[in-house]
């Protein structure tokens, strides 16, 4: 990551999405829920309307079971999904496989990620196809059968797969009896991008089982597992105990999903992320110096500059990763959040200008 701050002036993060403070709309409901008692586990009323509203939000019966952790939601989501001697097939620049320290093959007991490629990191139908159409002549009892699909809504360099692009991969997960499962770290980001309906968005493109994503864009410690076939969930809820992600308090973190779901604002809050991106990628295209390696889809903006400007903004208090150098170049992954300002982003691009010239 670009330096360490100096604490006397203020600091531009773009760091990334998890750096970003909490909506105080919901951090107030919080409170509320701090004020009383309530049964644990989960019998209580902020619990119990968060199942009604999920079911609203997506235009049928859902279950959602809360948890603390995307790792948790992503990796218990696929342990009930494949079996322990299973493969689930995903990307292999996907947070599954770069970032999870082998949390989904340690849930589901022995399972292994097998990984495909594909431009935008994001695979295709086709790609899907042919991996699953490889026959071995050795009988099927040596290899770990195909149990599961994963895909990453927005990926990890923000890309989105588009309606068509995830119904086509349905199909294929269909013919061959497999789950398909979403990575929802940025499903409301990537659900702005696409300009269509969370049920859109996920079941009703063929998707079974959602990880959805709450900490980046807007709360502090909640994230949830989606089943929209609640027959499916049969036996989450003992992988969930057993995996340590039933809380005793379990209303304060139902606390933090309700008012995040209700009246679409989590909707409204990953749209400021992405118009900030927007705002952000279109002002460094100007400068002469920087890069935008990928389209801007969400909330990220990938850049190639020189080592000197990124040395520059480190001066200056600008904090985002970068990785690699190239003849001189260094390349940088910056992010905008749910409560990133116009004047944050403005800031930036003066500083970026000043350096540049």
């Amino acid at each position: 990551m670009i330096g360490q701050p100096n604490l006397d002036e203020d600091i531009i993060n773009f760091a990334s999405d998890n750096t970003s403070g909490v909506d105080l709309e919901i951090f107030s409901v919080v409170e509320q829920a701090a004020k009383s008692s309530a049964m644990p586990y989960g019998d209580d009323v902020f619990t119990s309307k968060l199942q009604t509203i999920t079911n609203e939000i997506f235009e049928k019966r859902v279950s959602i079971f809360p948890v603390a952790t995307g790792s948790a939601a992503n990796a218990l989501a696929l342990s009930v999904v494949c079996p322990p001697y299973g493969s689930v097939y995903c990307h292999k620049e996907s947070h599954l496989e770069e970032d999870e320290c082998a949390a989904p093959e340690f849930y589901i007991g022995g399972g292994k990620l097998s990984l495909l490629s594909g431009e935008k990191a994001k695979f295709s139908a086709e790609i899907l196809r042919a991996k699953l159409e490889v026959k071995s002549p050795a009988p099927p009892v040596h290899h770990s059968p195909a149990a599961a699909v994963s895909i990453t809504q927005a990926t990890e360099i923000g890309s989105v797969y588009s309606i068509d692009e995830i119904a086509a991969i349905s199909d294929v997960a269909r013919y061959h009896r497999l789950s398909l499962h979403m990575d929802g770290a940025r499903i409301a980001n990537a659900i702005v991008s696409l300009g269509v309906t969370p049920a859109e968005a996920t079941w009703k493109s063929g998707i079974d089982v959602l990880s959805l994503g709450a900490t980046k864009n807007g709360v502090f410690a909640a994230e949830a597992v989606i089943f929209f076939d609640p027959d499916k969930a049969a036996d989450f809820e003992f992988r969930r105990k057993r995996g340590g992600h039933l809380f005793s308090k379990h209303r304060f973190l139902s606390s933090q999903l309700l008012p995040y779901l209700e009246e679409n604002k989590w909707l409204r809050l990953a749209e400021n992320a992405n118009l900030r991106a927007q705002q952000l990628g279109k002002g460094l295209q100007k400068l002469s110096q920087f890069s935008i390696l990928h389209e801007v889809d969400t909330n990220m903006v990938f850049v190639k500059m020189p080592v000197s400007l990124a040395d520059g903004f480190k001066r200056k208090n600008c904090l985002f990763y970068t990785w690699g150098q190239d003849e001189g170049y260094i390349f940088g992954r910056l992010v905008t959040s749910f409560n990133t300002t116009e004047k944050e982003v403005d800031r930036f691009l003066e500083i970026a200008s000043q350096l540049a010239n």
